[in-house]
Order: structure tokens, then C-alpha cells, then sequence
């Protein structure tokens, strides 16, 4: 009738026996509900919420620990493994001709009550045996439980030493899939290792960076707060507090993590406990209206009735949570209301049941002593109508846990059969019957079973006892009648391919406070692109500050590290997100100080020009005649060119016009300035030679003049040749000036030469300025020296100028300064030598005459 055990070993486990089991039989509670049948399958279940500590004392012996706050939710679990039994008992074709027993005890939640029940399940407590159970063998071929992963490590140590198989329904801590330590152990609920996985998943779905962590201390809770602590830095999210609730939970303890939630400003926690850890700190919540933050709930309270009241949803309203995957049983809800205290008389079990159920009492119209109320309460009937009754009992919508138990009990209907027929897959096996199946046989063929449970699920445990990691994600929502529904919004599938996983739809949730907008939970608001993180000392990572990348840097993204800086000729925009390349600047035609030079140069050349027709058209007048006109119209022609010497200045600069601009400036310049002093020296030689005895115009003639200015020019040709065939000027990108703009420039290629064409022109400035000084006195009629005198001073004073103002001027603004000093110094010449003579031709033609000249001499010589 059972499986073969052997019973002294286990006795040894928890008391010490000096004598067999059977005598200390009597000493294990009584079973909350019992069946027998041919193979008997035990269940330990949390039919209380806690366990009552009697009082102890030396002088008698203490009485076996009771438990208080029944737990209708976990007795509908319960019924869900006899519902599944009656379905096996009924299918013909499962385990014909085999009926199964069942064997069901409260753990109290606690694992000392986990550990009595499991050792009643083994070994019963009925003192009248037979005589081959006795001596070793154990009614129980499977156990399935418990609910607390801290109550299954307690009974799958000990189920593991003798190979009894055990099915959890509820126990999720990743430590229970170390097959070293938990051989025996399977579970139809996913491990924590996979519920970890799905809230880091869900968390980086929101972007939430600042966390808060509550945990049961226990198994259960450490095993799963230290996973999600691990994991959740791979994603740069910061945990502000991980806390656990203790044993005894204090009002002070209470109030401490109260704060902690307000000091921190999380908005987001994430608790790994039961519904009962749970209730205390909810309470306090919603006494001090604690509200707008996500709570994520583990499975173990995700859909707790205790918690999701319309009372507390306040506090807990848009809660998201991870939830074992529901199922419909057909039939279920007409089963549980099957139930009557009349059908197993004397079962305190279901008497507390019914009791907790109808708020009613078979004792005394006063407190019972298990009750949870503190007002008097009626009396029993038995005439209660279950059908009547909605509570967290008879709610079959969200039946997750429930299934599981339901699954768990085909595991071990579908391993009995594969070890009867034969469909094990153990070698050297041969079929077992009813009265020789051996636990360890059972291990092994739920290692090996695949099957498909009525409801179209398959189930199948892997290398480590684990199901498939399935959640469904549900948000708690009020409906119109005020009551808290569990709505699926998504679902996370561990076993989908990297990406696929997690599944969320985000206009089905409403967050706490009725909003459709994701709550935020940052520590720091993210740094925009233009800026990056910059950690604050002694805290988190993600608590930062933003600062705004340097000049020539950017960052294009959200939360930079670091910013990228530029490429040499690239530039950010105003926001400092993208690189840009730089404005190109040089002085154009196109704009307004490019157009009016080049005007103004021109106007300078058609000036000259015009002055040239005027001395053109009277060059036999004796104004134009006395004053050399040979070299009169060659400065004309040198004015001209220097007029328009501008024109190679403006526009891009090219390699061409680099070298042609600056040779051609220093050679003209030099032209103009040498024919302005050789007029100086024909004014100056002229009357010279009228003094008695002199011979100096022989020596300045026509002829000496032309090789004169000749001379002075071949010198700067052989400058600017130099310059141009060993370190000629060249197109440069200069991008040290200015942060956002590349200046288009000539480089001077040698400053040295450069310097010498300036310094040549000078000199021969200042020794036209120096002879025209010392021909100031001469007669006015002949004499230009004045005017020469004046134009010097104007050029030299210009062309000194120029050195600062080029140094300093930036970008096109070097060139145009270079521009007004040519063009400066070239009317100043153009008009303080030809104008006054313009004046004379054109408006005083009366005074161009050879008598008025020379009379005029006269007078002065007198």
C-alpha cells in the first residue's frame, strides 16, 4: 500500500529516539485533511499565516505548537491537489486500477511547523500499524510543498537524504536549483534566477535608475534581493536602500523604513517577501499616505487578497507584478463549494474554515480563540450557503499558485504511470507495481516526464527541477465597483531568443494615482545631449551632475560619459549635439567692405586714369612740361597699378594669387614711390644746377633718371624673386583665430622677406620724404617738393600705422587693412602731386602759361 522507507533514519533528524518510531507516533500532529487510497501523496501547506509558541516549562511536557490567522487562500491551494487527485482517480487511462491517497499538513509558515509536518507525512500517526510499515516503510511516494523557499530548503534537505521526491508550488529561491544539495527537489513555479531577470528586464523597459529594495529575511527574500542588487548594476541603475524585514517587526522598524522611502525619493521599489511581511509596512503607508510610488511585487504577493483591498490601494494602486501563469479549471469553482464541516466531522480544519468563512463560531458566541476578530461573533449553523460566498477562497479567476499545486500532482500521476508501464527510460528496469515502487525510482522518472496537463499546458522540469520561466506582468486597477482587479498587461518568456523576452503593453497600465504617464525614478534628471555626467563624490552613479561640454565638444546622446571633440575644421552647433564644419571666412567680393574697397579702388584707378588724360591732353602746356613728365605719366601708370593692386587681394585666396599679390604690391609700390623720388631729385637738381658754376644736371638727366627708378625697382624684383622661389607665400586654413570660423589666408611663407619688400618701400619713402623737405624753400612756380613733402608724410604715417593694425587685426580683417594702407597711401600721393596741377589745367587755364610761370619766377628771385 506504500513505499518502502526506511523510518528510524528520519526520526533522528529533528528528536532523538532510544526506541522505535512507532512509540513516538503519537507525538505529530493530526493531518488538516487525509484520503487514504493505494499510493499516498503528501501535502504541506500554509494553512496559517504564523505559529503559536506554547509555554514552556520544566515541570511537564510542552504542548505541541498550535497556529493561529487562518489562511483561506492557501486552503484553496490544498483544494487545488485534491481536485487534481479526484481528476487522476476518475481517468481510466492515467493510473487504472490505482487510486490515490492524499496526505495534507500545515506548516504554519514557519519551518520548524514545515519540518513536523513533513516528518507526520513520512511516518504517520495512527498507532495501530501494520507490522511491515513499521518496520520501514512510508505511506507517502511524493510531497508536494511547500510554500516558503525557507520551509522547502527545511524538508528538501530531509526528503533529499532518503531520495523522496518533493514538488514545490510556490518556492522560487534560485538556491533550491542546486541539484548537490536538493537532489530530490522540483518545482512547478520558475526560479527567482528568471524573476530577476524579468524585473531588470521591466525596469530598463521604464528607464528607472533610482530603486528602493525591500526583502523577507529569509532564503526567499536575501537570496532574491542580492540577485537583482548583482544584476541591476549591469544596466547603470542604483539601488538608494535593499532592506529586510525581520522576524519581529517593530513599530520602530516600521517607522525607520517609512523614512527611509521618503528620505530617498524613490519611486520605485522593488519587494521580494510574502503578502505577511508586507501588511504591516502597507499599513503604516497608508496611515501616513504614502502614495505615487511603482511598487514591483514578487509572485509571492502579487496577487495577495490581504493586500489588495480597496483600503489600501491607495498606497499599492498601479502596483506591477510578476505572476505564476493562471489557468481555468473546468469544474474547480463547483468543487470548492462542495465542502461542509458535516462531511468530515471532527477536522478542526474545516470547522476553522468555516468559521473564518461565515465570521461565526462552533463554540461560544464569543472570540474563538483562533479567530482574527475581536467582537463577539454568532454561532454556527452548518446551514451557511458556500455557493453565497465571495472571498479570496472561492475566486477562481486568478487561480496561479493553485494551478501549480494542480500540476504538481500530474507530475508525480504521470511518473507513477511511466514506472507502471514501463516509459521510464531507466535501463535495467523492470515494470513496478503498486506495492514496489522505491522513492528514488520516482526522483528519476519525474527527471524524465513530459506531459500535457488538461488544460493544454505541457510541463517538463529541467536538469535542475525548474519548469519553464513564464510570468505573466500584472497591474493592479481599481474597477467601477471599487474592487482590485490583477489586469495582464505583458508577460516575460525566459526561454525566448535575447530581445524577445519581455513583452509590455503600455497603454493598458494605469500608475498609482490614476495617471496613463510613466513615474519617473531618477536620482538625476538624464544629462541632455550637449552636456555629460559628472559623478557627485560619495554618491551613487546615477546620481550626477550635467555640465556642459567645452567649447569644440559635443555629445549626441543622452547621459554621455564623456564629450567627443570635433575635428579641427568642425565646429558644434548652439546646442553642442553635432559637429558642423567650420564657416570658411576671407574677404569676398560679395560683401559690403569686399565691394566697397574694390569700388574705392577702382574709383582710385579711374581717378588716375582720368588725370592721366588730363596731362595727356595738355602735355605741352608748360605746367605739365615743367615737372617732368616723362616720369609724371610713368608714376600715373604706377598709381594705376596700384590703384588696382586690391583686386589680388579679395576672393579666395589661391596659391597663384598669394604670390602674385604680394610680389606685384611691393614691385609697384617701389615703382611709384622710386618716380615720386626721382621727381623729387629733378626738382631738387634744377635749381641746383642754376647756381654759377654748376654742372649737376649733366649728371641727372633723362637718361640717369629712367636708370634710376630702374635701379630701385630691379632691387625689389630680386627681393620677390628670392621670396618667391625659396619660401613663397602659399593658401593656408588657419583655425587657431576664432573657435567657429576657418580663416582662408595667405601665409607669408617668410615673414623675413615680407619684411624686407616693407622695409625697402620705407626706405625709399623716407629719403623721398628727406629730399622733398630739403626742396621746400624753392621758388612755388617749379617747385613740387611741398607737395612731395606732404604725400610722404601721409605715406610714411600710414604705412606705420599698418604694422600694429596688421599685427592685431583678425582674419579678412588683416587683409582689409592691408587694402586701405595701399590705397591710402595712393590717393595721398595721387592727390598732394597731381591735384594741385589738376586745378591749374582744368580751372586756372590762365595760370598755364610759360610768362605767368617764369614771372612769377622772377618776383621770387627778386
Amino acid at each position: 500500500m506504500g513505499v518502502r522507507f526506511g523510518l528510524l533514519s528520519i526520526c533522528f533528524m529533528q528528536i532523538s529516539l532510544s526506541e522505535s518510531a512507532c512509540k513516538l507516533q503519537g507525538l505529530f500532529t493530526s493531518p488538516a485533511l487525509s484520503q487514504d487510497g493505494d499510493i499516498i501523496i503528501g501535502g504541506v501547506f500554509t494553512l496559517h499565516y504564523k505559529g503559536a509558541v506554547p509555554e514552556l516549562s520544566y515541570d511537564r511536557v510542552p504542548k505541541t505548537p498550535g497556529c493561529v490567522s487562518f489562511f483561506l487562500r492557501a486552503f484553496r491551494w490544498a483544494q487545488g491537489m485534491l481536485f487534481a487527485i479526484e481528476e487522476i482517480n476518475r481517468d481510466s487511462t492515467l493510473l487504472p486500477n490505482v487510486t490515490l491517497g492524499y496526505r495534507i499538513l500545515d506548516s504554519c509558515s514557519n519551518p520548524p511547523g514545515a519540518l513536523r509536518a513533513a516528518l507526520t507525512a513520512l511516518n504517520g500517526r495512527d498507532p495501530f500499524i501494520s507490522d511491515w510499515r513499521c518496520a520501514g516503510g512510508s505511506p507517502v511516494a511524493a510531497v508536494i510543498g511547500c510554500s516558503g523557499s525557507t520551509q522547502s530548503i527545511t524538508i528538501a534537505r530531509l526528503l533529499g537524504s532518503f531520495g523522496i521526491p518533493q514538488i514545490s508550488y510556490f518556492s522560487s529561491c534560485a538556491c533550491l536549483s542546486n541539484k548537490h544539495e536538493y537532489p530530490t527537489f522540483f518545482r512547478t513555479i520558475p526560479s527567482d534566477y528568471f524573476q530577476v531577470k524579468a524585473w531588470v528586464k521591466v525596469v530598463k523597459h521604464f528607464g528607472w535608475t533610482w530603486l528602493g529594495a525591500f526583502g523577507s529575511d529569509d532564503a526567499y527574500g536575501q537570496y532574491g534581493i542580492q540577485s537583482f542588487l548583482k544584476e541591476v548594476e549591469d544596466i547603470n541603475s542604483c539601488v538608494a536602500f535593499a532592506e529586510y524585514f525581520p522576524a519581529v517587526y517593530t513599530k520602530e522598524k516600521i517607522l525607520r523604513h517609512v523614512d527611509l522611502i521618503k528620505e530617498t525619493q524613490v519611486k520605485v521599489i522593488l519587494v521580494f517577501a510574502t503578502e505577511i511581511d508586507m501588511y504591516m509596512l502597507v499599513n503604516e503607508l497608508v496611515e501616513q499616505n504614502v502614495t505615487g510610488i511603482v511598487w514591483l511585487a514578487s509572485e509571492s504577493w502579487s496577487t495577495a487578497g490581504l493586500l489588495s483591498t480597496k483600503e489600501k490601494f491607495g498606497v499599492l494602486g498601479g502596483l506591477l507584478g510578476l505572476g505564476i501563469q493562471r489557468a481555468n479549471l473546468e469544474g474547480f469553482k463547483e468543487f470548492l463549494v462542495r465542502i461542509h464541516p458535516s462531511q468530515q466531522p471532527g477536522n478542526v480544519y474545516v470547522k476553522e474554515f468555516w468559521e473564518k468563512t461565515f465570521d461565526c463560531s462552533y463554540e461560544t458566541p464569543n472570540v474563538t480563540e483562533n479567530s482574527d476578530s475581536q467582537f463577539p461573533v454568532r454561532k454556527c449553523t452548518g446551514l451557511e450557503d458556500l455557493r453565497s460566498v465571495e472571498n479570496i477562497y472561492t475566486d477562481v479567476t486568478q487561480l496561479r499558485v493553485t494551478y501549480n499545486t494542480y500540476k504538481g500532482v500530474y507530475a508525480v500521476a504521470h511518473a507513477l504511470h511511466n514506472m507502471m508501464f514501463c516509459e521510464t527510460g531507466l535501463h535495467n528496469q523492470t515494470c513496478s507495481g503498486i506495492r514496489d515502487i522505491n522513492p528514488w525510482e520516482v526522483t528519476q522518472t519525474l527527471k524524465q516526464v513530459k506531459f500535457k496537463t488538461p488544460t493544454g499546458e505541457e510541463v517538463q522540469f529541467d536538469q535542475n527541477g525548474d519548469p519553464l520561466p513564464s510570468y505573466d506582468i500584472i497591474n493592479w486597477q481599481l474597477d467601477q465597483h471599487g474592487r482590485v482587479q490583477y489586469v495582464d498587461i505583458g508577460y516575460y518568456d525566459g526561454s525566448a531568443p535575447e530581445g524577445q523576452e519581455l513583452v509590455i503593453n503600455k497603454d493598458a497600465i494605469i500608475w498609482n494615482g490614476g495617471q496613463k504617464k510613466v513615474i519617473k525614478s531618477v536620482c538625476s534628471e538624464s544629462c541632455p545631449p550637449g552636456s555629460r555626467k559628472a559623478s557627485r563624490e560619495g554618491q551613487p552613479i546615477c546620481c550626477f551632475d550635467c555640465i556642459p561640454c567645452a567649447q569644440g565638444e559635443i555629445s549626441n546622446q543622452t547621459d554621455s560619459i564623456d564629450c567627443i571633440k570635433c575635428p579641427w575644421d568642425y565646429w558644434p552647433n548652439s546646442k553642442k549635439t553635432a559637429c558642423f564644419p567650420k564657416q570658411m571666412e576671407f574677404l569676398s567680393f560679395g560683401e559690403i567692405m569686399g565691394s566697397a574697397l574694390t569700388a574705392l579702388g577702382i574709383f582710385g584707378a579711374c581717378l588716375t586714369l582720368f588725370v592721366t588724360a588730363v596731362f595727356f591732353r595738355f602735355r605741352s602746356t608748360p605746367v605739365v612740361r615743367a615737372n617732368n613728365s616723362e616720369i609724371s605719366f610713368l608714376l600715373l601708370v604706377a598709381l594705376v597699378f596700384c590703384f588696382l593692386c586690391p583686386l589680388l587681394f579679395v576672393g579666395e585666396p589661391s596659391p597663384w594669387s598669394c604670390m602674385v599679390k604680394h610680389a606685384a604690391f611691393g614691385i609697384i609700390f617701389v615703382l611709384c614711390v622710386a618716380c615720386v623720388l626721382g621727381k623729387t631729385f629733378v626738382v631738387l637738381m634744377a635749381f641746383r644746377s642754376t647756381l654759377p658754376g654748376s654742372n649737376t644736371m649733366k649728371w641727372f638727366g633723362p637718361v640717369q633718371q629712367r636708370f634710376t627708378i630702374l635701379l630701385f625697382a630691379s632691387i625689389q624684383i630680386m627681393i620677390c624673386a628670392l621670396w618667391l622661389g625659396i619660401s613663397p607665400p602659399f593658401p593656408q586654413k588657419n583655425a587657431s583665430l576664432f573657435n567657429d570660423k576657418i580663416i582662408l589666408e595667405c601665409n607669408l611663407g617668410s615673414v623675413t622677406a615680407f619684411c624686407c619688400v616693407l622695409g625697402y618701400i620705407g626706405i625709399l619713402a623716407v629719403m623721398c620724404f628727406i629730399f622733398a623737405f630739403l626742396a621746400r624753400k624753392l621758388p612755388d612756380s617749379f617747385n613740387e617738393a611741398k607737395y612731395i613733402t606732404f604725400s610722404m608724410l601721409i605715406f610714411c604715417a600710414v604705412w606705420i600705422a599698418f604694422i600694429p593694425a596688421y599685427v592685431s587685426s583678425p582674419g579678412k580683417y588683416t587683409v582689409a587693412v592691408e587694402i586701405f594702407a595701399i590705397l591710402s597711401s595712393s590717393f595721398a600721393v595721387l592727390l598732394c602731386i597731381f591735384a594741385p596741377k589738376c586745378y591749374i589745367i582744368l580751372l586756372k587755364p590762365e595760370k598755364n602759361t610759360k610768362r605767368n610761370i617764369m614771372g612769377r619766377s622772377n618776383i621770387k628771385r627778386n
